[in-house]
């Protein structure tokens, strides 16, 4: 009788010590993200965030930090690589320097559509670019959407070659996209993004380029009185997560949260193409003339850019590049 009343208060502590190890279990994690909360890419994370915590059984509960309030996209990326910030989505920009192959991004006019881009984000490329992250410290999940970039100006349509020339157009800081407007006969400012309304505003520059949502959702509208559709870049985010955090949970949390990785980006991309025909029936009632670019000047664009992308690609890696457009050809002859 005594053996047995024993071996009940042991059955009871063990299923106590198992509840305090599923509880201890349950881990918290912070995203950041540089877009505002209205923006594409922060809903799909707000679904990220939910789909996560539904997958994992409520296991990993991951909050949201949305419109840069966590830092910069660079001090973001640092805080990833010292395990201080659990998830980013953003650009990989800010690693250029240490992983060359991320300013393949920046070479122009690479692709003709998005269904080119979305496969070479899946392919042997985008995870080659992923195992180098890892010893960095960070772990890729997935590429997502963010969109082309295109051209807007205070003075002027941009619909061939000439247009261009003599434009003051804020451009990213680096050397990819500096030497692109350079060549194509733009004045090109580096300029930290924060900056770039007041600089309109102020004309103390002519234009810049962006994504068409980006542009809207930082009242582009209101500075700019043309936009050319030159999709002349593809800029896409990378979702990436602490790898001092990864190698802390389960392979079954690992591939819950993967699995809303995946669903969160068909989300962005699909609320992206939305907001693209969205947006530009917007800039229209705002005042803002539309331009496509007729197919025979983007080819006299692309020609006249040619030299960069030989100029940079030794730097970036001629097989890596050579991989990377072999991609963008099999898609296109997919097509």
């Amino acid at each position: 009788m005594h053996q047995r009343f024993l071996k009940k208060i042991v059955a009871i502590a063990a299923l106590g010590a198992m509840a305090v190890g599923n509880a201890s279990a349950v881990v918290t994690a912070k995203l950041g993200q540089p877009m505002p909360e209205t923006h594409p890419m922060a809903i799909a994370m707000n679904k990220f965030v939910e789909l996560a915590g539904k997958y994992t059984n409520n296991n990993v509960k991951i909050q949201p930090f949305h419109n840069a309030v966590l830092g910069s996209d660079e001090k973001m990326l640092q805080s990833v690589q010292a395990g201080t910030l659990e998830f980013y989505i953003g650009t990989l920009a800010p690693l250029s320097t240490r992983i060359k192959e991320v300013q393949v991004w920046d070479l122009p006019f690479m692709f003709a559509n998005k269904k080119e881009v979305y496969t070479v984000l899946d392919g042997a490329s985008g995870k080659k670019i992923f195992e180098k992250l890892e010893p960095t410290g960070m772990v890729g999940l997935t590429w997502s959407a963010m969109g082309f970039r295109n051209l807007s100006n205070s003075k002027r349509p941009v619909t061939k070659l000439e247009d261009i020339s003599g434009l003051k157009i804020r451009v990213m800081a680096n050397p990819v996209a500096l030497e692109t407007w350079k060549t194509l006969g733009a004045n090109a400012v580096p300029m930290a993004f924060a900056e770039v309304f007041t600089a309109l505003e102020i004309k103390a520059i002519d234009g810049q380029e962006n994504p068409l949502v980006h542009m809207y959702a930082n009242k582009m509208q209101e500075v700019q009185k043309y936009i050319s559709l030159t999709n002349h870049v593809y800029t896409p985010m990378a979702l990436v997560v602490s790898k001092k955090f990864w190698d802390g949970i389960s392979d079954t949390d690992k591939s819950a949260i993967q699995k809303a990785a995946e669903e969160a980006k068909i989300l962005q991309a699909q609320l992206l193409d939305e907001g693209d025909k969205d947006v530009i029936k917007k800039f229209g009632e705002a005042g803002v003339k539309v331009d496509s670019v007729p197919p025979a000047e983007l080819v006299r664009i692309q020609d006249k850019v040619k030299p960069v992308v030989a100029k940079f690609a030794p730097q970036i890696g001629e097989d890596f590049i050579k991989g990377f457009y072999a991609e963008i050809d099999k898609a296109r002859a997919a097509n």
